[in-house]
């Protein structure tokens, strides 16, 4: 059963990694809403705002397209689908690449 919630709600905090997320009900696109389709929890676009562990690995959602480096049995794989990808919690985990990692500056 899909979670309800009205557009702008707190959904659920999600703990991944060391790192908080807060998850609001709303629409990943105009005509969801124009449609009268109900509100889903929307996660962070971490391709668009990037968000880093401490020791410099990249979070991703399970459901984000496969990077350059993405390695998936899929041609058209996801996250999910990915050796690289570390499972954290609720659908957000972790990339493993060596090449996708942002060492820390000292």
């Amino acid at each position: 059963m899909a979670p309800k919630g009205k557009s702008g709600e707190l959904y659920k905090v999600v703990e991944a990694f060391g790192k908080r997320f807060a998850l609001y009900f709303g629409y990943y696109e105009a005509y969801e809403r124009e449609r009268g389709e109900a509100p889903i929890p929307i996660y962070p676009d971490f391709q668009s705002e990037p968000v880093y562990t401490e020791d410099g690995y990249p979070f991703v959602t399970q459901m984000q397209s496969l990077c350059a480096h993405g390695e998936s049995k899929f041609s058209d794989g996801i996250c999910a689908d990915c050796r690289h990808y570390k499972d954290g919690a609720e659908f957000i985990g972790i990339c493993t690449c060596p090449k996708n990692r942002k060492l820390p500056t000292p």
